[in-house]
C-alpha cells in the first residue's frame, strides 16, 4: 500500500475490510485515523484488538484516533450507508465467491468522494502457485479466482467506482510462495521455507535498504500483488443490496 496515493490522516474514518493480522489498520491508526478493522475470523480480530490497545498504551497513536475491531461478512456489512472516508480491501476479493456483491457493499459504506484501495494476487505469480500446488487454492476459504488487472478494474467500474492508479507490490513474496507450493503449502518446517520466512519477517520489521531496493526492482516483474486505487464519484448513488431484517437491524 502506497499511502502517498492513498492519503490517510486525522479525521478520516477507515474500514480495513478483511484486515487479517491488521498491518494496514495499524499504519492508519498510527497516522491518526479512526480505524475499523473488519474480518470474519474472530481469532484474528482478538489479536488485532490486543495490538491496537498496546499501541494506545505505548503512546504510538495521535490524540483523538480510535480503533474498534468488528466481525462480520463482506457481503452484508453491519455499517450504515456512507459511513467511511476510506476503505482498504487487501487480499480479500480472491477469497469471496460473490466478489461483485462485496464491491457493491464497499460502494454502499463509502462516502461520495471517498477513496478505495484494493489489492489482489497478481495474475502471473498466482497462476504459477496454482500450477505448482492444488493445496494452495483448493482448500476451504482459499482463493476462488485469479484476477487480471483489467478484470479487477472492470468490476470496480461496474460497482460505480472511478479507477485511478495502480502498481505491483511484494516482489520478494512471490518466490517464497512458489517455494512453499513446491515443498508443500502446509510444510512450515521445511528448512528452506523457514529460512525464507525469517527473511520476510526481518524485511517487514527492519526495512533494510538492501531488501527494499531488491523489492522495488522485482515488483514490476514478479510483484505478488496488484494494487488498484479508486474513488467513489462525488455525486454517486448506490443500488441498495437486499438484506435480511436481522442485517438491517445490525446496521441501524
Amino acid at each position: 500500500m502506497d499511502f502517498r496515493q492513498f492519503p490517510v490522516g486525522p479525521g478520516d474514518r477507515l474500514l480495513d475490510l478483511g484486515c487479517g493480522g491488521g498491518r494496514h489498520a495499524f499504519e492508519a491508526y498510527r497516522r491518526g485515523a479512526d480505524v475499523v478493522p473488519f474480518d470474519a475470523d474472530h481469532g484474528e480480530l482478538c489479536q488485532v484488538r490486543g495490538m491496537t490497545a498496546a499501541m494506545l498504551a505505548a503512546g504510538e497513536v495521535p490524540p483523538g484516533a480510535h480503533a474498534r475491531a468488528v466481525g462480520g461478512d463482506a457481503n452484508a456489512m453491519p455499517f450504515g450507508n456512507e459511513a467511511f472516508d476510506r476503505v482498504i480491501a487487501a487480499e480479500v476479493l480472491e477469497h469471496v465467491p460473490s466478489d461483485q456483491r462485496a464491491l457493491g457493499e464497499i460502494a454502499r459504506v463509502l462516502r461520495p468522494g471517498g477513496l478505495l484501495a484494493v489489492t489482489v494476487p497478481a495474475w502471473l505469480p498466482e497462476r504459477i502457485c496454482w500450477r505448482l500446488s492444488d493445496d494452495y487454492h483448493n482448500t476451504p476459504g482459499g482463493h476462488v479466482r485469479i484476477y487480471t488487472r483489467a478484470e479487477l478494474e472492470a468490476k470496480l467500474r461496474a460497482a460505480g467506482f472511478e479507477v485511478g492508479g495502480h502498481h505491483r507490490a511484494h516482489g520478494l513474496h512471490s518466490p517464497y510462495w512458489w517455494l512453499k507450493c513446491a515443498v508443500g503449502v502446509h510444510n512450515d518446517a521445511h528448512p528452506l521455507a523457514r529460512a525464507y520466512h525469517r527473511l520476510l519477517v526481518w524485511d517487514i520489521m527492519k526495512h533494510p535498504p538492501l531488501t527494499q531496493a531488491a523489492e522495488r526492482a522485482l515488483n514490476p516483474l514478479i510483484g505478488k500483488s496488484i494494487v488498484v486505487y479508486a474513488r467513489k464519484p462525488q455525486h454517486a448513488r448506490f443500488l441498495p443490496i437486499p438484506v435480511s431484517p436481522a442485517q438491517a437491524s445490525a446496521r441501524a
